[in-house]
């Protein structure tokens, strides 16, 4: 029997997925696994029982992924399971700054009582009145799951998409329309486009990215829109331009004392993957994560961890190993398994920086002796029996 704890409430459509073999409970020292959403885990002590955290979501900045890397827990996110969701809001966003939409429905809110409301209507309407998006250049910096889709689906809506990513997966790129136009340096799109947003992970190298420096490139009555996380953009920088006129609208998922009512903003309170769809994509994607990890000790999608599969097991035992990226230790595992009289059929080691993971398929029962030994070699975070 797996147990699992849940941090948040998840949405039952995922936990409907774990078999009969798994356990809600209560207290997390008798838990295998977490599942999480928002719940903050920066000061939460692990018991040695945890084994996985699952996010139901992309975002891990409410883990602390390095100090449980350490313990030998695996965290996993659900990359692109909210993305369509995600897609739609940022194209609400090109459509509510092309136009003053939100002015003129706060406009017919204020005169509603007004039984002229018709006829003034059509002499106001002119204040509202914008651009179609249809033609326009749209830049997108990043194209992940999110990414791509805004790409393809703008491509539809007749505009002309410019994509910059210098990392793109080999997925992404074939998931990508052949009608936009692949940008090796961000600049081009900072010069050339009407629309510009933005879809990378937060990280020191994209913290801030979108600066006074490359504002200063932009073209004059640009728009800019955010959905990815608030600390892509200097808002300072952002609001400064907005005054000056340099930049027309930005349209942001994350309210803030700076942003919420601040000249040419428009602010949604974080509603990117607020859908009953991607709450529901977000956990079955996270269940499955688990139960591969649990059950085969697969790992797809960690972020603390190589991804690593041997697929399910067909001998008599697999051991799973966390242990940090240092040398000799596959070595070390192989001749002691040797010495304790167990042949090897199959294995495995990936490494991602710091840390490493290896998985042994035995063709015999693993012994305890085995595994004692294994957990006291200098270096080895976590030993696991799979079967």
């Amino acid at each position: 029997m797996y147990k699992y704890k849940c941090l948040n409430p998840i949405a039952k459509f995922g936990l409907d997925h774990f078999t009969r073999e798994y356990k809600e409970v209560e207290e997390l020292e008798e838990a295998d696994a977490i599942l999480v959403r928002s719940a903050a885990m920066h000061d939460m002590e692990l018991p040695q029982n945890i084994s996985a955290i699952a996010r139901a979501g992309a975002g891990v900045n409410n883990i602390p992924l390095g100090k449980y890397a350490e313990q030998g827990v695996v965290v996993f996110n659900t990359p692109g399971a909210n993305a369509n969701g995600v897609k739609e809001l940022v194209l609400a966003g090109l459509l509510l700054a092309s136009r003053d939409i939100i002015g003129g429905v706060n406009w017919v809110q204020s005169e509603r009582q007004n039984e002229e409301i018709a006829q003034l209507s059509e002499k106001q309407k002119k204040q509202f009145a914008g651009h179609e998006i249809q033609g326009k250049k749209l830049g997108i910096i990043g194209l992940g799951a999110i990414g791509v889709q805004v790409a393809n689906s703008a491509i539809h809506l007749g505009m002309e998409v410019l994509g910059y990513d210098p990392y793109i997966s080999v997925e992404a790129a074939w998931n990508l329309s052949r009608n936009i136009r692949h940008i090796t340096n961000v600049d081009d799109i900072y010069r050339e486009c009407d629309y510009i947003t933005i879809h990378v992970p937060l990280m020191d190298s994209t913290k801030k990215m979108i600066n006074e420096a490359a504002i200063d490139k932009m073209k004059d009555g640009v728009v800019v829109l955010n959905f990815a996380r608030d600390l892509l953009v200097d808002e300072d920088a952002m609001i400064l331009a907005l005054k000056q006129g340099k930049v027309k609208r930005y349209v942001t998922d994350f309210p803030n004392p700076n942003t919420a009512g601040a000249k040419g903003t428009i602010v949604i309170p974080h509603l990117g993957a607020s859908t009953e769809e991607a709450e529901e994509n977000c956990a079955r994607m996270a269940v499955k994560e688990l139960r591969c990890y649990l059950e085969h000790g697969n790992i797809s999608n960690s972020v603390n961890y190589p991804n690593c599969d041997m697929g399910v097991p067909a001998y008599p035992a697999r051991v799973a190993i966390c242990h940090k990226n240092i040398k000799h230790m596959l070595s070390q595992f192989t001749n002691l398994m040797g010495e304790e009289n167990h042949n090897i059929a199959n294995m495995t080691n990936k490494s991602r920086g710091d840390y490493a993971y290896s998985m042994f398929d035995l063709e015999s029962q693993a012994s305890p002796e085995l595994i004692r030994k294994l957990e006291a070699i200098d270096g080895v975070l976590k030993v696991r029996v799979i079967c």
